[in-house]
């Protein structure tokens, strides 16, 4: 049955090709092209000596094309070390923001109360203030807040707490905000079911409603990710130490005092975004999702 509806198929004639569909195409193209150059430029001169193009200028036809800026940068940076300290940041951040952000969505998207929208919204105005705006205070008031035999620096400055908090501050809003969304579209009987089977809120919370949030979850959770492991604004002001920072951070140890090599920091910029590239395409399917998060009617 199929050869002859496969037949049928190839005698129908084609829809014509439409001028505005050859543009969308063209235009797409040009746009991936754009976006890609900088990355595919990057690599280029990541591959070759700093002697060739000093030499012959990054526009020219290369000579030589070798990993070793990619060895000695992963050396002289110290790679290992700053991945680490990355990872202590990232992931605790992570998963206090879904954590305390979901407990947010589910109060105000599966209790009716006054202040429910307005409690939303102070938390999602949160990330409409601009953080160049509050950096002097926020210095100053890491600097006041003592906390010894907590971190090494016996304050809430240059540690990783530090980093960790403002992280969950300025994310939690977003979060918030998409989970009630996704959370009003979960079907109301479910919590009034517990509710009358005699279920405690932390359980209708925790049992029933967070696992039925696991798409949601996973895609917020590798926005966050990314979003956190590219941070460099609130690792260069509030954390003072080298050993300390995060990877992002961590690049300026490749540039000297009187000479910077810029194949080597290209090689160095492009070992740091191996990480981010690894999370985005294990878990593409939820990153592609939660870009639709929230838009149906809840």
């Amino acid at each position: 049955m199929s050869t002859p509806t496969a037949a049928l198929d190839r005698q129908r004639p084609r829809p014509p090709v439409r001028p505005a569909r050859v543009l969308l195409h063209v235009f797409l193209v040009v746009t991936s092209l754009a976006w890609l150059a900088p990355l595919l430029w990057a690599m280029f001169a990541a591959l070759r000596p700093y002697g060739e193009t000093s030499e012959k200028g990054y526009v020219s036809w290369p000579d030589t094309l070798s990993l070793d800026n990619f060895k000695n940068a992963f050396q002289q940076s110290d790679m290992t070390h700053y991945f680490v300290n990355t990872l202590v940041i990232a992931v605790p951040a992570v998963l206090l923001t879904l954590l305390l952000s979901s407990m947010v969505a589910f109060y105000v998207s599966r209790f009716d109360f006054r202040l429910n929208v307005f409690l939303l919204l102070v938390f999602t105005a949160g990330n409409l203030l601009p953080q160049q705006v509050i950096i002097t205070p926020l210095y100053r008031m890491y600097l006041l807040v003592d906390l010894p035999g907590i971190t090494a620096s016996g304050k809430l400055y240059d540690s990783a707490l530090g980093l960790v908090l403002i992280h969950v501050a300025f994310q939690s809003g977003f979060c918030a905000f998409v989970l009630s969304n996704y959370m009003r579209s979960l079907p109301h009987e479910l919590t009034e079911a517990a509710l009358v089977d005699g279920a405690s809120v932390w359980r209708m919370y925790w049992q029933i409603t967070l696992p039925l949030c696991k798409p949601a979850m996973a895609a917020l959770g590798t926005l966050l990710s990314i979003w956190i492991y590219n941070d460099f604004f609130w690792a260069i002001v509030l954390i003072s130490t080298g050993e300390n920072m995060p990877i992002t951070s961590a690049l300026n140890n490749l540039s000297g005092q009187y000479f910077t090599d810029p194949n080597l920091v290209a090689a160095g910029a492009l070992l740091t975004a191996i990480p981010t590239l690894i999370v985005y395409f294990a878990l593409q399917r939820q990153f592609v999702s939660g870009l639709t998060l929230g838009a149906n009617k809840g």
